[in-house]
Parts: structure tokens; sequence; C-alpha cells
């Protein structure tokens, strides 16, 4: 009835190995985070025991990530043909619900806070908020060169430069204490910490529940990708387009395309997965080619886009 072929990518593509970049930012963070907790307590800053949290809250993330991609490295097996490259998206999501969950501890303890002001030891929450300046910027910096091509690299890169952001607020916090005593500014800018976190967060959690749900990751264009195959040579018309994540950093396309001229051969083929990666960033695709325009295909009519 007809003639179908597939093609996988054209090549190898390997996203660069942040193995050292966790293990670094972990260590930094776990021991800012001792610091960090006890001298918010005994400062009685509730801004540094909100950052404290917001920063463990980024170790468990980054040790998440950190487990997928190492799951996502394990060879496919009968059961999970494509290995474990999905557990990446799982950690996003997870990373994504975590902060939010602790944004409602944070600023529930900042609330209750605002009914009973205490005082702060403003010096000392500046140098332990400026400490945490220059660990979580370190830290951003080692993964800065992947966010682009990996949601969950992007998400250790955004908590980590928001963490620095808040470790700045934190600072400006403190010196305008030291110049007001007005005691309500430490509860106040930990619900600026809650706002910025959630503002940060929002995006990671909408593409990681996108993503885990099969949807077509937001750095595709479904659209031009559907432009682009309607323009090969012979193809009359497709039907049954799907695009999917993998992982966080490899995309899926099926298609089907009726090719009433006949099968175009493989070098088609292999220009159209060439193409596919380079500018669509997908490196999984399948093309199905059907030669014949009378006998309908079952799945002709499933497709939406």
């Amino acid at each position: 009835m007809s003639q179908s072929d597939s093609h996988d990518h054209a090549h190898a593509h390997t996203p660069k190995d942040f193995g050292r970049a966790f293990a670094v930012g972990i260590a930094l963070n776990s021991v800012f985070i001792v610091i960090e907790a006890t001298y918010g307590f005994i400062s009685n800053s509730t801004a540094l025991l909100a950052d404290a949290g917001h920063n463990l809250s980024d170790v468990l993330g980054l040790l998440v990530a950190w487990g997928a991609v190492a799951l996502s490295k394990r060879a496919p097996t009968a059961q999970y043909t494509y290995g474990l490259r999905g557990s990446s998206l799982l950690a996003a999501l997870f990373n994504a619900m975590f902060l939010l969950v602790a944004i409602g501890a944070i600023g529930w303890e900042a609330i209750q806070r605002f009914g009973n002001p205490q005082p702060v030891e403003g010096v000392t929450v500046m140098v332990v908020a400026g400490i945490g300046i220059l660990i979580n910027g370190v830290t951003a910096a080692f993964f800065a060169s992947g966010r682009k091509a990996d949601i969950n690299i992007e998400g250790a890169f955004l908590h980590m430069a928001g963490d620095a952001a808040i470790s700045l607020g934190v600072v400006l916090a403190a010196l305008l204490y030291l110049f007001t005593g007005w005691n309500w500014i430490d509860p106040a800018i930990s619900l600026v910490i809650c706002g910025v976190i959630f503002l940060s967060t929002w995006g990671l959690l909408k593409n990681s529940v996108r993503m885990s749900l099969g949807g077509v990751p937001p750095s595709v264009d479904i659209a031009g990708v559907r432009t682009f195959l309607e323009k090969q040579p012979g193809v009359a018309r497709l039907h049954d387009l799907h695009v999917w994540p993998i992982s966080t950093t490899d995309t899926a396309l099926s298609v089907h395309l009726v090719m009433p001229d006949g099968h175009p051969g493989d070098a088609f083929l292999m220009k159209i997965a060439t193409t596919l990666e380079h500018d669509f960033a997908i490196n999984h695709p399948t093309v199905q080619i059907e030669v014949s325009e009378e006998t309908a295909c079952a799945l002709a009519s499933d497709t939406v886009v």
C-alpha cells in the first residue's frame, strides 16, 4: 500500500557534562546553608533564614538534576527503548514544584513576623548575605554555558543566579535597616524574596509540565517544521505530524509524507534529518513515506497542527 522509511539523527548530539559543576555547586551551597541558617538565628533575621531555606531547596534541586543527568546516560533496554532520558524532565518538574513549596513556607513565616517585628543584627546579615552573593554567583557561572540547550541546566542556572540577586537584596535591606531602624524591613524583604523566586520558577514550572506531558518543547517552532516539510520536493501533503521531548536535550518527531511520484531515497531522508537537527533542534526524526494518494492512511486525520 505504501512505502515507508525512518531515520534517526544525522549525527550524534552529546550534551556537555556538568558533573563537576554540580559537585562543586552542591558542596559550596551546602556549607553556606549551615552558615546562613546559623547566623540567621543568631541575628534574628527572617530574610537570612528565608534565603537559607531557598538555598536548601536549590541544593536538593541540584541533587535531583544531577541524578537525572546520570540516569539519562543509562543505555536503552527492552523496556526503556530510549533509556532513562525522560528522568531529566521529571527532575525539572520536581524542582519547580519544590520551589513553590519553599515559597509558601517562607511567605508564611514572613507574614507572621509582620505581626511581631523584631530587631536584627544588620552588620551580621550584610556579611553573611555578601558571602552568599559570591558563592551563588560562582555556582551560576558554572551552568551559564548550558542554559540555552537544556531546561534542566537552565533551572540550575536560574536558581543560582536568582540566589545571588536575592542575597544582594538582603544586603541592601540590612543596610537600610541600619540607617532607619525599621524592624518591618526584614520580613518585607522576605516577601520580596518569595516574589523573585516565584517569577523565576513560573517559566520553569510551565515548561517542565508542558514537556512532561509530551508537549512540543518551547524551543521548537512547530509551524516552521510543518512549512519546511511541506515545501520538500515531491511532497503533496503531510499528516500525523508529532513533535515531543525524549529528554530535556533530545526531541523526537514523526510524520507521514505523501509523495505520489515515488520514494525519493535515503539521501532525501538524510537531508531532512540534518536540517531538522540544525534548524529546529530535532535530533530523533522518523519519516514515513506514502506513495499512494488513493489508499488513505488510517492516521491521515490524526493531526491538529
